[in-house]
């Protein structure tokens, strides 16, 4: 008989947090009257992952990622691959910098503003709903956005500066702050060459040219870089993306507002995009600078159920 729950925790999200929650996880659901074999709880290991996920999912109803939007995507990796395993319901406990996707959840506000035990409490008896998985290239899952230009320079030096010790501490105020460090040092960057072809709902074909933008992104949800709206209104589970292309560093900043330009969003079934084999890009907040083939192809990869408030 398969358990009611898995939690996958990554150790090292939110600096550290990871580790309290684990600890306290047993506490909580002994409060909720849950045997020990109805549930279960793990750290994730890197090298191992895609197995522990697997596992997970093929003995559980419900696997929940504790961690960042990388640890969600990392599960969604494995869910493109397999199929049968996708009527799995999926939730979220969210301790990255961004947390785009427990945003539009609804899981991210109840954890900062009622804490572990309420969002843990609700996710146990929460609903899902329907939810767009995309595939780059055939093998990478994109749940929130992919993106390639300032945006991803911003996040890829931001990595190389965390990852050489350059960020005092590793709270997730102290990461907000270095992310603003660093747009006023990438400030200037563009797109030296590139090519977006865009396949509409009707089939139709459209190529534009990226040469001198600033950025392209393609996104899944209404939620970009930590809570900013640059789609505007936003369907995740209509099967099309939205795709924004950013001429200009007003135009970027006013994509990183709450609004969001809108009525400049093109909707699409399906794009193809041809940039410099080093351009900075990232999938989920995750930098794959140097890491995709080009062309780099986005398509409709299947349908989840995630759980929401």
């Amino acid at each position: 008989m398969p358990r009611k729950f898995h939690f996958l925790i990554n150790p090292i999200s939110g600096g550290g947090q990871g580790r309290l929650v684990f600890d306290f996880l047993p506490e909580i659901m002994r409060s909720m009257a849950f045997d020990e074999h109805e549930w279960k709880c793990e750290f994730s290991i890197y090298e191992y992952f895609d197995e522990q996920v697997k596992e997970a999912l093929e003995n559980s109803e419900c696997v929940i990622a504790v961690g960042g939007d990388g640890t969600a995507t990392a599960v969604f990796d494995v869910l493109l691959q397999h199929e049968e395993l996708r009527n799995v319901k999926i939730g979220l406990i969210p301790l990255g910098t961004g947390n785009d996707l427990a945003r539009v959840l609804n899981l991210y506000e109840a954890l900062v503003s009622r804490g572990l035990l309420y969002l843990v409490r609700k996710l146990v008896t929460a609903q899902t709903r329907s939810f767009d998985l995309w595939k780059i290239n055939g093998k990478f899952a994109m749940a929130n956005y992919f993106s390639a230009g300032i945006d991803a320079r911003i996040a890829h030096d931001f990595n190389c500066d965390r990852a050489a010790g350059r960020i005092a501490g590793n709270s997730v105020f102290k990461n907000k702050l270095h992310y603003v460090k660093r747009f006023f040092a990438d400030k200037d960057y563009r797109l030296e060459a590139g090519e977006l072809q865009v396949t509409y709902e009707s089939g139709e074909k459209k190529n534009f040219a990226l040469v001198n933008n600033r950025t392209v992104i393609v996104g899944n949800i209404p939620s970009f870089a930590g809570g900013n709206n640059p789609f505007g209104k936003s369907d995740m589970a209509d099967g099309l993306l939205e795709v924004l292309k950013v001429k200009s560093i007003r135009g970027f900043l006013k994509a990183l507002s709450i609004i969001g330009p809108g009525t400049s969003v093109i909707k699409a079934k399906k794009i193809e995009i041809n940039l410099k084999n080093d351009e900075f890009i990232q999938i989920d907040g995750e930098d794959f600078s140097g890491k995709l083939e080009m062309p780099i192809s986005i398509e409709f990869g299947g349908k989840v159920q995630m759980l929401h408030l």
